[in-house]
């Protein structure tokens, strides 16, 4: 890695500023980033070091936290977001975008907005992070992965009602993520021939039409026609025997119809350390797998394994690059 990684700060009223600084003390020798948000924010008694290049970051992290300063308008009140700080996260975001993209951040690493406060101060007009980098990058669709040491999933339809997902859920959708994903793991994980496995919509993948008709209709149909030179894809798999141990090895991610069908593995296997990942995306983006916990924010008793988890797979995906 020649760059250091980019971190936004997010929101600083929640725990974004006190897990920047937990990740930077664990991290501090091992994988360089700098915060991108305002110092002052951060707990009293972090050491930082402010920074104008990007660059610089690479020599300081060992002994403070580097800062890439925007000044906001409103000090950080624990668990009350400030509507005048709104245009200084989305600035961070946009700030650290820009950054990445002309290589002077080998990743960007987002730590969690609130988006009320966004719309509010700001008139945020995107459902969240993963659309607005969207936006900025001029992608017409990206894709979401959870992913630990223990398993990567991808959702095909993401946050919408469960009634909804039959009629989002459709042929080009579904082949889309599935060459998205294929590509993300080749080019940001360092897998040649990814294998991919697509679980069923209904129960027990429809069970020859008792359950569903989608399974036969449609979805394996375009499994069985995607190309197979640079990629694998099987399924569709029912759900409830595709996350276990042994099923686990036999691909290297999976792909979920719906939102709980591919958080609910994830989140049960390694709740503190699950990575959100875009993939699409003209450059790398992880975030941590939370929000802001304004409940618990300026307690001190934030849990940065998640931040740190997305720092260090942001670190391996860039040297995959």
């Amino acid at each position: 890695m020649t760059a250091p990684i980019a971190l936004s700060c997010g929101d600083p009223a929640g725990i974004g500023p006190e897990i920047a600084a937990k990740a930077w003390a664990e991290l501090r020798d091992t994988c360089p980033f700098f915060f991108i948000g305002d110092a002052a924010h951060l707990p009293g008694g972090t050491p930082t070091a402010k920074i104008s290049d990007p660059a610089e970051a690479m020599k300081l992290s060992t002994t403070a936290l580097p800062v890439l300063q925007l000044d906001f308008p409103e000090s950080a009140l624990p668990g009350r977001p400030a509507s005048a700080n709104a245009p200084g996260v989305i600035d961070a975001i946009e700030f650290g975008v820009s950054l990445v993209q002309s290589g002077a951040a080998s990743a960007l690493c987002t730590a969690p907005i609130h988006k009320k406060a966004l719309i509010d101060g700001a008139g945020f007009a995107y459902p969240g992070h993963t659309e607005f980098l969207a936006a900025l990058s001029g992608c017409k669709r990206v894709v979401m992965m959870l992913a630990s040491d223990q398993l990567r999933v991808v959702p095909a339809t993401i946050h919408i009602p469960l009634s909804r997902v039959p009629a989002e859920l459709t042929p080009d959708l579904l082949q889309d993520t599935i060459e998205i994903t294929a590509h993300g793991l080749r080019t940001q994980f360092g897998i040649p021939n990814p294998r991919i496995a697509i679980a069923g919509l209904n129960p027990h993948a429809g069970e020859g039409g008792k359950m569903g008709h989608e399974e036969l209709d449609w979805i394996g149909p375009l499994i069985e026609r995607l190309p197979t030179y640079d990629y694998t894809v099987t399924g569709p798999h029912p759900a409830d025997t595709m996350f276990h141990a042994a099923a686990r090895t036999r691909y290297d991610a999976a792909i979920a119809m719906y939102h709980d069908q591919a958080l609910i593995p994830i989140k049960t296997l390694d709740f503190d350390r699950g990575v959100n990942v875009t993939l699409g995306l003209p450059f790398i983006r992880t975030s941590p797998d939370h929000g802001t916990a304004m409940d618990i924010a300026g307690q001190g008793i934030a849990n940065p394994s998640s931040l740190i988890e997305a720092l260090k797979l942001a670190q391996r995906m860039a040297q995959s690059t």
